[in-house]
Parts: structure tokens; C-alpha cells; sequence
């Protein structure tokens, strides 16, 4: 999508700070983060949301879960916990119409997950 911003920044068009990169996954900083540790991680194909996933992506999907279990040992919080969050969809938050993980971590995350 020419007028994806994370397509942009997986072609370099706009600048990021990685976390981790692959051929199929890119990791990086948000830059509103929403804890001391916010990551987005995405895939570089571009889907819109889990509800566009295509049965060849279920495989992709797997990986990325694997890739935010590696930075969350790399960034040493696999012992203090995390929380991954996929927004689908408007009314759930979602800002940019290309599938992504947010990783947050860095302080207690409260349990209250609805508004």
C-alpha cells in the first residue's frame, strides 16, 4: 500500500529505531509509546488486519510470536512480564490498517484491559 505508513518505514521511506529485523518481520520503537518499553512489531507484507490473514499467513503469524518471545528475552523482560496487543479494526484502535503487535512492558501493567 503506497500510502501505508508502516509500509513506508519497512522501505526505509521513513526512519525507525529496530529492534529487530528478518526478511519477513520488522520490530521497532513506537514512537507514542504507551509503557517505558512500547515495540511494534510487524510483518512486511502487507495485512490489513488478523480478519485479512490469507491461510499462507497463519505460518508468518507463528513467526512474528516466536520473534516477540526472542526481543523479549533480548530486552531482559521475559521475567518481569509483558503484555502483546493486537487491535483489529477501528473501534479497537486500530490507527494503521497494516497488522501489528504492540509489545509494552518496563512498569506493572494494570489488569483492567476494557474501558
Amino acid at each position: 500500500m503506497e500510502d501505508c505508513i508502516f509500509c513506508k518505514i519497512i522501505k526505509g521511506e521513513i526512519p525507525s529505531e529496530k529492534v529487530y529485523e528478518d526478511e519477513e518481520i520488522l520490530a521497532f520503537k513506537d514512537i507514542n509509546p504507551a509503557a517505558p518499553i512500547h515495540i511494534l512489531v510487524i510483518p512486511k507484507k502487507h495485512i490489513e488486519s488478523l480478519l485479512k490473514l490469507e491461510e499462507a499467513d497463519y505460518e508468518l503469524v507463528g513467526k512474528i510470536q516466536k520473534v516477540i518471545n526472542k526481543i523479549a528475552k533480548q530486552l531482559n523482560i521475559e521475567e518481569e512480564g509483558f503484555r502483546v496487543i493486537v487491535n483489529c479494526g477501528k473501534d479497537a484502535g486500530q490507527e494503521v490498517m497494516h497488522l501489528h503487535y504492540h509489545l509494552l512492558a518496563g512498569r506493572k501493567l494494570g489488569s483492567k484491559i476494557v474501558g
